[in-house]
């Protein structure tokens, strides 16, 4: 098993703050996973990763258009929801094609599509532990991921499985 390790989050705010830092690491071509039950924060955390990129733009779920493009000042940000999809649909769909481009793409509810997504990536998985606690356990998959995890100074983590 790949190396984990764990952000704890206080508060929206301290969530907000992580996903700033994670997109000040972004490089075109990087791809974060993120998981979580309904409610932990996904959407919030992707809004929050691309204001750190410079998008200006109201981001929302893309629950029902599955993908939705913004320009930042620093990378394009593709945000996709896949929600929605089977992995048949995703890969018709051709979502793996932004995996590869010029920006950065995360993607809500990435277990569903986990055999299209990119051998190296950032899965992050959010679970809510407190009214606006969380907890975000960041699985690096690939050595840039591994650097980011470590520029970041997250501590490993070690819970179990489900307990993400």
């Amino acid at each position: 098993m790949a190396n984990r390790y764990v952000y704890e989050a206080a508060s929206v705010e301290e969530t907000v703050s992580f996903a700033g830092s994670l997109a000040a690491l972004a490089v075109p071509g990087a791809v974060l996973a993120l998981d979580g039950d309904l409610g932990a924060g996904k959407t919030r955390f992707a809004q929050a990763f691309a204001a750190a990129l410079g998008v200006t733009d109201v981001v929302n779920s893309p629950t029902y258009t599955i993908i939705k493009e913004y320009e930042g000042d620093k990378l394009p940000f593709y945000h996709m929801d896949v929600y929605r999809l089977s992995l048949e649909e995703a890969e018709e769909l051709g979502l793996d094609e932004y995996f590869h481009g010029s920006g950065v793409t995360l993607v809500e509810w990435a277990s569903i599509i986990a055999p299209i997504l990119p051998e190296e990536r950032l899965q992050v998985n959010i679970k809510t532990i407190g009214p606006d606690a969380r907890r975000l356990v960041c699985e690096p998959i690939g050595a840039v991921y591994e650097i980011w995890c470590e520029k970041l100074g997250l501590p490993a983590y070690e819970g179990e499985g489900d307990d993400e």
